[in-house]
């Protein structure tokens, strides 16, 4: 039996992230829960950005890990996030797409019984770090 995964793109997100890999080399993502930096998922060189100890990673991206802030995951842990891109530059001004006049985002979707039965435990990142 498979597991549901928190975490996918759209082809128009996946399309952008080549791009960036191709130039910038290993990404990874990181979506914060804070006024000031904003909720919209940052793009950064791995290694660009150090998640806090409680930090969850809820998938990968093209085998780049996605992050989120712990209090964030603790209000969406029963949604699906997909990574979907915007043209315009959003808030988040240190994400790596910002040059490119485009922006990331998340669409939720709300997971239904049956695929919350199948979710992995989350891993924080004081687990992963070890």
């Amino acid at each position: 039996m498979g597991h549901t995964s928190r975490v996918s793109i759209t082809e128009k997100a996946s399309q952008l992230i080549d791009e960036l890999a191709a130039e910038f080399g290993d990404l990874m993502f990181y979506q914060a829960g804070g006024c000031c930096e904003g909720t919209q998922p940052m793009c950064f060189k791995k290694g660009g950005y150090f998640p806090r100890s409680k930090d969850v990673l809820i998938g990968k991206i093209k085998d780049f890990n996605f992050w989120i802030d712990h209090d964030l995951f603790e209000y969406w842990k029963h949604a699906h996030f997909e990574l979907d891109v915007l043209d315009g530059i959003g808030i988040g001004g240190f994400s790596l797409e910002i040059p490119k006049g485009k922006t990331f985002k998340v669409n939720y979707t709300i997971f239904t019984p049956e695929e919350v039965a199948l979710l992995e435990e989350p891993i924080t990142y004081r687990n992963y770090a070890k």
